[in-house]
C-alpha cells in the first residue's frame, strides 16, 4: 500500500489533443479539513488506508497540493439537458487530477467535484457544498454494496467557506473515482461542432481502456455503441429494480461505461410510485421514475446521432432499439431473482405487473415489503404475510404466486435466504442522509456518515443494533425537497 505521493499515475486523457480538457487548477479551499476518508475506496487505487492519519491529506485531496504525477485538467462535453441540447457544459466545478494504475493494471480517475471555477464554469462559482458531497460519498457505497454500478468516493474535505445556494452554505470537495467520467456528451460536443475526426478518436480511446476486446474487431465502432446500449440496460434494469430515482438524467449525466454518474437530487422510492420525481426542479416529471427507461432510450438515440460518422444510421437504429428487449431481459431477470423465482415463465410479465400495481395501490413500502416477500409461506398461499394480506387484490396475486412457487418445488427457508440476497434490509432513504447531514452542519459532527457508510456497504445483512435505520421515513420527515445543488 502506498502513501498519497506515491500512487502510479498514468495520464492517459491528458495524452488527447488540448481540445478535449483544459488545464486547470483546483482552487483550495479555506481551511480545508478532512471530514470522510473511505478506506474502501482507497483499496482501489492501492491508497494505504493509514493516511488518512496524514496532517497533509486534506490538502492533498482538496487540491492545496498537487498529488506528484497528476495532471489536472477539466473535461469538455456538452449534451441535452431536459430534452434540449446545451453546447456549452463541460467541467464546470470538476477537475480530473489523474488516472491512476493499481497492482492490478486497472486504471481509475481521481475526479475533485466542488475544486472551483474553470474554463466551462460560465457564471457558476464552481463549489460544491457539503451537503450534496454527502450525499453522493454515502449513494455511492450503497450502490455499490446492491451491485449497481457507481461511481465511488474516496473522501470529502469541509471547509469554512461560505457557498451562496438557496441559502449559504459551507463548500466542500468530494473526490471521486471511477473507471472513466467519458459520457455520452463527451460525443456529442464533437459531433455538433463538425469535429468528426476526434468523434473517432475519443471512440478508439474509450475502446482502447474501457473495451479493449473490441479494438481489433470487424465494425467495431457498432459493437461498441451495441456494449453501451446492453450496459445501459444492465444499469436501467437495475435502478428500477431497486428504485433508484435518479433525477438529472440529461446525457452529459450518461456514464459510457455504465456506471450511475452524477449524483444530485436522486432518491430512493418509499411508496411505490412510477410517478415519484426526486428533483423539485423536474416541473414536468421528465425524468419520474416510471419514464427513466424511456429516457435511457432517448439517450441512446442522441449517442448514436454524435457517433453517425462511425456508425451508420440504420445500423445505429437497430442497435439502439435492441435497448427494449435488453432492458425487458434484464429487468424480468433480476425480479425474478427478486420474487424468488428460479424458472421463466410466460405469465411472469403479468406477474410483475399485478404485484407492482398492489404496491402502488396499497402504498406499501416498496424496500420493505420486498424483503418481507421473502417470508411468504408458499403452501399457505400467503395467508399472512407483511402488511398488506387484507388486500383482495393481494389476496388474488398471492394465491397465483404460491401456486407459482409450488410448482417449482420452492422450500420457503431455501428461498427466504436467496431473496435477502437481493431484496435489501437498508438503502439511504433520503431522511436518513439529511439527518447525517444535520449532524455534520450543525455539530461539525461527522460521525454518522461514516456510520451509515459502513451500515450501507452491506445492505442485504441483517445487523444488530440498525433496525431503526430499515424502517420507513417518519411522517414529520417525509416530503424532503431536493435541488440539483443538493
Amino acid at each position: 500500500m502506498k502513501r498519497i505521493t506515491e500512487l502510479d499515475f498514468d495520464n492517459t486523457y491528458s495524452r488527447l489533443p488540448g481540445d478535449f480538457y483544459d488545464d486547470a487548477r483546483p482552487t483550495p479551499l479555506e481551511n480545508p479539513r478532512l471530514v470522510c476518508f473511505n478506506p474502501d475506496a482507497a483499496a482501489l487505487i492501492d491508497l494505504n488506508p493509514e493516511e488518512a492519519n496524514n496532517p497533509e491529506l486534506a490538502l492533498y485531496l482538496s487540491g492545496g497540493i498537487t498529488i506528484p504525477g497528476s495532471h489536472p485538467l477539466a473535461m469538455y462535453y456538452t449534451g441535452h439537458q431536459f430534452g434540449v441540447y446545451n453546447p456549452d457544459i463541460g467541467d464546470g466545478r470538476a477537475i480530473l487530477l489523474g488516472e491512476v494504475r493499481n497492482e492490478h493494471d486497472g486504471k481509475w480517475d481521481l475526479h475533485l467535484k466542488g475544486a472551483g471555477r474553470t474554463k466551462y464554469a460560465r457564471v457558476f462559482d464552481g463549489r460544491a457544498v457539503l451537503r450534496s458531497v454527502i450525499r453522493e460519498y454515502l449513494c455511492g457505497e450503497v450502490m455499490h454494496g446492491l451491485g449497481i454500478p457507481t461511481t465511488r468516493a474516496l473522501s470529502i474535505v469541509g471547509s469554512d467557506e461560505k457557498v451562496e445556494r438557496e441559502t449559504t452554505e459551507r463548500g466542500a470537495m468530494l473526490l471521486r473515482i471511477a473507471e472513466t467520467h467519458v459520457r455520452f456528451g463527451s460525443f456529442e460536443g464533437f459531433h455538433y461542432t463538425g469535429r468528426e475526426d476526434y468523434v473517432k478518436l475519443l471512440a478508439d480511446y474509450v475502446i482502447e481502456n474501457n473495451f479493449p476486446h473490441l479494438k481489433d474487431g470487424n465494425d467495431k465502432y457498432a459493437s461498441f455503441l451495441s456494449e453501451v446500449v446492453d450496459k445501459t440496460a444492465k444499469l436501467l434494469a437495475l435502478w428500477q429494480a431497486y428504485g433508484f430515482a435518479h433525477g438529472v438524467m440529461n446525457t452529459d449525466n450518461m456514464s459510457i461505461i455504465g456506471l450511475t454518474l452524477d449524483y444530485g437530487p436522486f432518491g430512493f422510492l418509499e411508496e411505490y410510485s412510477p410517478e415519484y420525481i426526486p428533483n423539485h426542479s423536474d416541473h414536468f416529471g421528465r425524468y419520474s421514475f416510471g419514464n427513466q427507461p424511456a429516457i435511457a432510450f432517448w439517450n441512446l438515440q442522441m449517442l448514436a446521432t454524435a457517433l453517425g460518422s462511425l456508425v451508420p444510421r440504420e445500423l445505429s437504429q437497430e442497435v439502439v432499439f435492441g435497448f427494449r428487449g435488453l432492458y425487458g431481459k434484464y429487468y424480468l431477470g433480476i425480479m425474478r431473482q427478486k420474487l424468488g423465482l428460479v424458472k421463466e415463465d410466460d405469465g411472469d410479465p403479468m406477474l410483475i405487473k399485478g404485484f407492482l400495481a398492489i404496491l402502488e395501490e396499497t402504498k406499501a413500502d416498496y424496500t420493505n415489503f420486498m424483503r418481507g416477500l421473502g417470508d411468504f409461506p408458499a403452501e399457505a398461499e400467503g395467508e399472512k404475510v407483511n402488511t398488506v394480506e387484507e388486500y383482495p387484490a393481494f389476496k388474488e396475486w398471492a394465491a397465483v404466486y404460491g401456486r407459482r412457487l409450488i410448482s417449482e418445488g420452492s422450500v420457503d427457508a431455501e428461498r427466504k435466504v436467496a431473496m435477502s440476497s437481493v431484496n435489501p434490509k437498508y438503502v439511504l432513504r433520503n431522511y436518513l442522509a439529511e439527518r447525517a447531514i444535520r449532524k455534520a452542519e450543525d455539530e461539525g459532527d461527522y460521525s454518522e456518515i461514516e456510520r451509515l457508510r459502513v451500515l450501507l456497504k452491506n445492505p442485504f445483512s441483517e445487523q444488530p443494533g440498525f433496525d431503526e435505520y430499515s424502517k420507513p421515513t417518519p411522517p414529520s420527515e417525509r416530503g424532503l425537497v431536493i435541488s440539483c445543488s443538493s
